[in-house]
């Protein structure tokens, strides 16, 4: 009898205990949703209002650089605002993982969806980097100079769009861990 109620009192007490730690890794399952969101589509924002004009010789020749000049900066927009939009619409699964901490396949539905946009997130911001890159520096083996020391303004813009995306992909694979951490601790 003793030994039961033993048994009983320890499974009853790692049952609450995991509960509570789903509950607080599905809490910040949340708040690095909404922290994605916010990165991803401030880049998306970011890029898609980068424009700059340069007269040259007089105003009714300009030079104008703006991101849908190259199609990499496009996919960056694109894939930044999918994923934005794919964060916007999976809070409300995140709330019911809160609420309810014990839900399997949603969270599994979430995960997959997860690598998807990550892997999408990481080819945009990828291809974007490497043409904000060939900008500041440019390649002297091929002849392409460096844009940045005449379009500034739209350097500094792109580069700094950059940088909520890469936060981005930083948080959907935090995402993706805790998620495989919060399964991993089902029973």
């Amino acid at each position: 009898m003793k030994a039961g109620a033993t048994e009983l009192g320890h499974g009853g007490k790692s049952a609450i205990s995991r509960g509570v730690g789903n509950k607080g890794i599905s809490v910040l399952d949340f708040i690095f949703r909404i922290l994605a969101f916010i990165g991803t589509l401030g880049s998306a924002i970011a890029m898609a209002t980068t424009n700059e004009t340069l007269p040259f010789f007089t105003r009714f020749l300009q030079f104008r650089a703006e991101y849908d000049d190259l199609p990499t900066f496009t996919l960056f927009v694109v894939a930044n605002a999918i994923v934005a939009g794919y964060l916007l619409l999976s809070l409300p699964f995140s709330i019911f993982h809160i609420v309810r901490s014990s839900a399997k396949k949603t969270r599994i539905v979430l995960m997959f969806f997860d690598m998807v946009m990550l892997g999408l997130l990481t080819a945009g911001a990828s291809a974007a980097a490497a043409i904000v890159y060939l900008a500041h520096k440019g390649n002297s083996r091929v002849n392409w100079l460096a844009i940045c020391q005449q379009y500034n303004s739209f350097c500094e813009r792109t580069s700094g769009s950059l940088i909520g995306s890469f936060a981005g992909i930083v948080l959907l694979a935090l995402l993706l861990m805790l998620s495989g951490f919060a399964l991993a601790r089902r029973p």
